[in-house]
């Protein structure tokens, strides 16, 4: 399995990488490249009411990028669209993310997660670290994980930002055994 991150719009390269160093430092076994490519964010998507882009279209655009990549590499591939729009689910006034669950496609918004949106002091660690922790819970979708109980896990579901600070950046015991649990069947020959 290969795990790709790529810009959906102009995304600084530092925080793509600190986002990479999170996925391979949470998923031990799996590397992750930054891709040079650039998706551009889908006109139809914006919606001009809210300001705000519909999350749907962007990871349809992320999940052809991987069908891309798995017919070139020939193995499973996910792919990690990361965007500085604001995006929003129906029913949802927004979200950091979105993912197949399991899948190939995940994408997160980096748009609510500086300090700063919230009236804060900007704080490039923080901002650095609720990046990668919304990444890997996105990225852990993919893989076919449901949200968690644990709310310690990278895996549980924050409503706010706060919550995604009180996580860690990375998986529980229960989390963990169910990724090496998919890891070992989908390393068994068909």
């Amino acid at each position: 399995m290969k795990i790709f991150i790529i810009q959906i719009g102009n995304v600084d390269r530092k925080i793509l990488s600190f986002i990479k160093e999170g996925i391979e430092c949470s998923l031990q076994k799996e590397k992750c490249t930054i891709l040079k490519d650039v998706i551009q964010l889908p006109k139809n998507a914006y919606n001009h009411l809210r300001q705000q882009y519909k999350s749907r279209p962007l990871l349809n655009e992320v999940l052809s990028y991987a069908l891309k990549l798995e017919r070139i590499t020939k193995k499973r591939c996910i792919v990690l669209g990361v965007t500085k729009a604001d995006i929003y689910a129906p029913g949802m006034n927004f979200i950091f993310g979105e993912a197949q669950c399991p899948g190939k496609a995940a994408i997160i918004s980096l748009f609510r997660l500086r300090p700063e949106f919230y009236g804060e002091k900007p704080n490039e660690k923080l901002f650095m670290e609720r990046a990668a922790k919304e990444a890997v819970h996105e990225i852990g979708h993919t893989f076919g994980l449901r949200h968690c109980v644990n709310p310690l896990c990278v895996m549980y579901f924050s409503l706010h930002i706060y919550m995604t600070d009180r996580k860690l950046l990375k998986f529980c015991s229960g989390c963990s055994a169910r990724i090496e649990h998919i890891r070992m069947i989908s390393s068994q020959p068909n």
